[in-house]
């Protein structure tokens, strides 16, 4: 079978929200979401036959799309939720100001900001939550719509790699990989985005983050 994973569109900021914050995209994010649901579906010859998303709104908006123009549904799977999920805050790396390299050492410390999580136990949900999805869907194409700690800890793990934020993924990048039911796993792409170099991406989509 063949993974498809998708980082979210950019996502809005949100500060100071109680509940936690979980932003939606921006308008920007969601050009982005129909640019990768147009090349997909069109000359990349990459429709998906599944669409599995996480539960956090930036990645659900951006699966969206996709799900439109294929007629799929989008399967929620609760454990492609971020490490974030849970903070009271959402501001984008690029606009934070922060120490990027620090919070690149999220996967290892546990420590975003001011929230904290157990990087073990996220780790092995998301590994759990990618090999039920090759297990179940043999033969297929599934897009997984997810996070940029998710996808990098998923590769991390893929090609024996400590635990880390080890590649800067755009919005609305995909990498791809091929599964067998016998466990061999080939890494094919990491971070295509052709669809942010296209003309009709307009100027400054091409944006790049942690």
């Amino acid at each position: 079978m063949e993974l498809i994973v998708v980082r979210h569109g950019r996502p809005e900021t949100v500060q100071g929200h109680v509940a936690g914050a979980d932003p939606g995209l921006t308008e920007e994010g969601r050009h982005q979401a129909d640019l990768l649901a147009a090349l997909l579906t069109g000359a990349a010859g990459l429709t998906p036959d599944r669409i599995v998303s996480s539960p956090m709104r930036r990645a659900l908006q951006t699966a969206h799309p996709l799900a439109e123009r294929t007629g799929l549904s989008v399967a929620v799977d609760d454990r492609l939720a971020e490490f974030d999920r849970g903070a009271h805050t959402y501001v984008p790396v690029e606009l934070s100001g922060t120490d990027r390299a620090a919070q690149w050492r999220a996967l290892e410390s546990g420590v975003w900001g001011e929230h904290r999580f157990d990087p073990e136990a996220f780790e092995q949900r998301v590994l759990a939550a990618f090999e039920d999805v090759i297990a179940a869907n043999p033969g297929q194409r599934v897009a997984v719509v997810c996070h940029g700690g998710v996808i990098n800890a998923f590769l991390s793990r893929l090609l024996g790699r400590r635990r880390s934020m080890f590649v800067q993924l755009d919005y609305t990048s995909f990498s791809r990989l091929l599964a067998s039911s016998g466990g061999v796993r080939q890494l094919r792409s990491i971070n295509e985005t052709p669809h942010l170099l296209l003309p009709a991406a307009g100027p400054g989509l091409h944006s790049r983050s942690a």
